[in-house]
C-alpha cells in the first residue's frame, strides 16, 4: 500500500499553516510534507507532529529569495556562501522534525552565464551539502522541475537528475520524482517508474493531476494504476519511499481538501469515528 503524505502548503489552505497537521491526521495521513517551515519554530512544528501522529517526510532547504522569483541557490556562482548557510539551516529543522529527506532546489539558471559553470558550481555545492547532511543523517533530494510551472528552472529531465547523482557520487543523494512534472516534460510514466524505481536512486514521489495540479483523479495521470505499479516495484526492490500529494485542491473552500479525497481513501487510514 503506498504510502500518502499531505503537502500541507498547498492542501488545506482554509486553515492556518500550524493548524493544517490535524486536519491531515484528521484525514487519515500519516506523513506529511510541504515546501518551506522556516517562518515558524522548528519546536513548534515538532510539536504539531508529536500531536497527531505525523511523521514529517520532506521539506526544502531555503531558496534565497522566493518572492523576487529565486529557486534555490544550488547552481548560481557567487552564492555559495547563502546556499551554505541555507543547508545549515535545514539541517538544523530536520534534526528537529526527525526528518530523514531534505529537497535541495537547484536555482533557475542566470542568463548569460555557461551552463558547464551552472553544472559545476551545482556539483560542487552538492558534493558539500552530502557531506554535511550524512553527517545528520539526512538524505538530500533533486528533483526535476517542468519548465511551464518554473521557465529556466536548472534541473529539468530524470535523466539529467541521475547523470547528476552519478556525477555527485553520494549515496544520501537521490531524485525526488514528481510525476506531474514528469508528465509534461517527458511522459511515458510507467516506463520511467520501472526503469528508475529498482535503482536505489529514487527518494521520493509526488503526485498532482495534470495539466491543472489538481486532485489526480482526473486529467492525464491514471492514479490508481500508477499506485499499483509503484506496490509492484516496491515489492520488489525493497523501496520505501513516501508519495507526497502535492497538488492546490479543485476546491479551495472549506472542507474542499477533505471532499476532494475520495481518490485516496483506499490509501489511508481509517479516519476517526465522529
Amino acid at each position: 500500500m503506498p504510502r500518502l503524505a499531505a503537502n500541507l502548503s498547498m492542501l488545506y489552505p482554509e486553515h492556518a499553516f500550524l493548524d493544517r497537521f490535524a486536519a491531515a491526521a484528521q484525514d487519515g495521513f500519516e506523513g506529511v510534507e510541504y515546501l518551506f517551515p522556516y517562518a515558524h519554530p522548528a519546536a513548534a512544528i515538532a510539536e504539531r507532529l508529536q500531536a497527531h501522529g505525523l511523521e514529517q517526510v520532506l521539506f526544502n532547504a531555503p531558496p534565497g529569495d522566493w518572492d523576487a522569483g529565486e529557486r534555490g541557490l544550488a547552481c548560481l556562482p557567487g552564492r555559495e556562501a547563502q546556499f551554505r548557510e541555507g543547508v545549515a539551516l535545514a539541517l538544523e529543522y530536520a534534526r528537529t522534525l526527525r526528518c530523514e529527506r531534505v529537497h535541495v532546489m537547484a536555482g533557475v539558471a542566470p542568463e548569460g552565464v555557461a551552463a558547464e559553470v551552472l553544472h559545476a558550481c551545482y556539483v560542487q555545492n552538492l558534493r558539500w551539502a552530502a557531506q554535511q547532511a550524512a553527517a545528520a543523517g539526512v538524505r538530500l533530494m533533486i528533483e526535476p522541475i517542468n519548465t511551464r510551472d518554473m521557465p529556466g528552472y536548472f534541473l529539468q529531465r530524470q535523466a539529467q537528475a541521475h547523470a547528476l547523482i552519478a556525477e555527485i557520487g553520494a549515496p544520501n543523494v537521490q531524485v525526488q520524482c514528481d510525476l506531474y512534472h514528469l508528465q509534461i516534460m517527458e511522459g511515458d510514466l510507467s516506463m520511467a517508474l520501472r526503469r528508475d524505481l529498482p535503482t536505489g536512486r529514487v527518494g521520493h514521489l509526488q503526485i498532482a493531476g495534470v495539466p491543472e495540479r489538481h486532485e489526480p483523479d482526473r486529467g492525464e495521470l491514471a492514479i490508481h494504476h500508477l499506485l499499483a505499479l509503484v506496490d509492484e516495484l516496491a515489492a520488489e526492490s525493497g523501496w520505501q519511499g513516501w508519495v507526497g500529494c502535492e497538488y492546490r485542491p479543485r476546491d479551495p473552500g472549506p472542507g474542499g481538501t477533505r471532499r476532494g479525497l475520495d481518490w485516496a481513501r483506499r490509501y489511508l487510514r481509517a479516519a476517526p469515528a465522529g
